[in-house]
């Protein structure tokens, strides 16, 4: 079951500081992360951590956050290490906290890669690709959420189904009708949480879209992708057509304030994105786009790694992803985009350090301590 921690009274603060940080707490075994967070001695979770005490976000969306039913890991990284001072950061407390099941690695009963096999045992070859979304297990790059505010409603769209989408750009004629009967639009989830702030509710809409790449010329990651972000673009103008996981239809009503939160796998200049996917987000009426998060450390990684990254047509310094130098190069993947209507945009950043700064150690270069993603956060007031 998702899970909520116990209400309290809202917070009278209106500068709220909303981040997303794709942590890479994924593991290759079920049950591995609960393992791992059990005890306060885990490297990689302690430079988590001390990112996160480092940003100091109010609501922190978590991406590659493996999702067990209990809620344990989502219990244990935060009393295990966000509640832990690390390397002389100040602890941060969360008294809200939330997860739910993620569609990776669930087996779908059908042969979604087209290469001659279904494949519905855990961890078997070809297993994530025939899966709802891609993972070895059920639950394996899932999502948490952390928030200093209360959470007061919850709506989940992960059984939402990718045909009922109108104008889908589903590859044709790689899905069988049977396949298209039961096949679902997000890889992971997609959740629209309510958040109480002062007097107001702040939606915060968060997702995980698929990697637009590791498919073929039929590019059903990539149209998977750009159908994935659509998805909170018609959400937040109102779509009628939109259904969540309790049956309730239609989006967010006009004058609704909302963050969209996410590791959306799209650039809008560089990579393989399907027709300007992330541009359904960045030119839309609703989204205030106007602020694009950067920093210092992606300007400067992307000079000395070169590669790909000088055939770039985006600035650099907005990257959020330092990804292979040969192919695609350093990205901007993750984004924090509040609404124009009842928040005000009052800066934010992305987590990346020069080199020379003493907590680069924090990010470092491949093989990375924390993550291949940076935390990127967005000050609004309401």
């Amino acid at each position: 079951m998702p899970l909520l921690a116990v209400p309290a009274d809202a917070s009278s603060k209106t500068q709220v500081r909303f981040s997303t940080f794709n942590a890479s707490l994924n593991r290759n075994v079920e049950g591995q992360l609960v393992t791992d967070l059990s005890t306060p001695d885990n490297a990689q979770a302690k430079v988590i951590a001390e990112i996160i005490q480092r940003a100091r976000p109010d609501v922190v969306l978590v991406n590659e956050f493996d999702f067990d039913a209990q809620g344990t890991a989502l219990r244990l990284f935060h009393d295990n290490y966000l509640r832990v001072g690390q390397n002389g950061a100040e602890a941060i407390r969360y008294r809200y906290r939330y997860t739910a099941p993620s569609n990776t690695g669930i087996a779908s009963g059908f042969d979604l890669n087209n290469d001659g096999q279904v494949v519905t045992t855990p961890g078997a070859p070809g297993y994530g690709d025939d899966a709802y979304g891609f993972g070895v297990f059920p639950g394996q790059y899932g999502m948490a959420v952390y928030s200093r505010y209360p959470i007061t409603n919850v709506r989940t769209f992960q059984n939402f189904l990718w045909k009922d989408m109108p104008g889908n750009v589903i590859p044709p004629g790689w899905y069988s009708d049977e396949e298209l009967a039961v096949l679902r639009l997000s890889s992971k989830s997609h959740w629209d949480l309510s958040l109480r702030v002062g007097r107001d509710t702040v939606h915060l809409l968060a997702s995980h879209p698929t990697p637009p790449t590791f498919d073929g010329a039929e590019d059903r990651n990539g149209r998977r992708n750009h159908d994935e972000i659509r998805f909170w673009a018609d959400y937040v103008n109102g779509a009628r057509y939109v259904y969540d996981d309790r049956g309730r239809r239609g989006g967010l009503r006009g004058g609704e304030s909302f963050v969209i939160a996410g590791d959306q796998n799209a650039d809008p200049f560089d990579g393989d994105s399907y027709d300007g996917a992330i541009h359904q987000l960045l030119g839309n009426k609703r989204v205030d786009a106007s602020f694009a998060p950067s920093s210092d450390g992606a300007s400067e990684a992307a000079a000395l790694q070169g590669g790909a990254n000088t055939t770039h047509r985006g600035d650099p310094r907005y990257d959020t992803a330092d990804f292979s130098d040969t192919a695609p190069g350093n990205l901007r993947a993750d984004y924090v985009l509040p609404s124009r209507h009842g928040l005000k945009v009052l800066g934010g950043g992305v987590f990346w350090p020069v080199r020379s700064d003493p907590l680069s150690r924090l990010t470092g270069v491949f093989p990375f301590p924390s993550s291949d993603h940076r935390l990127v956060w967005v000050d609004v007031s309401s």
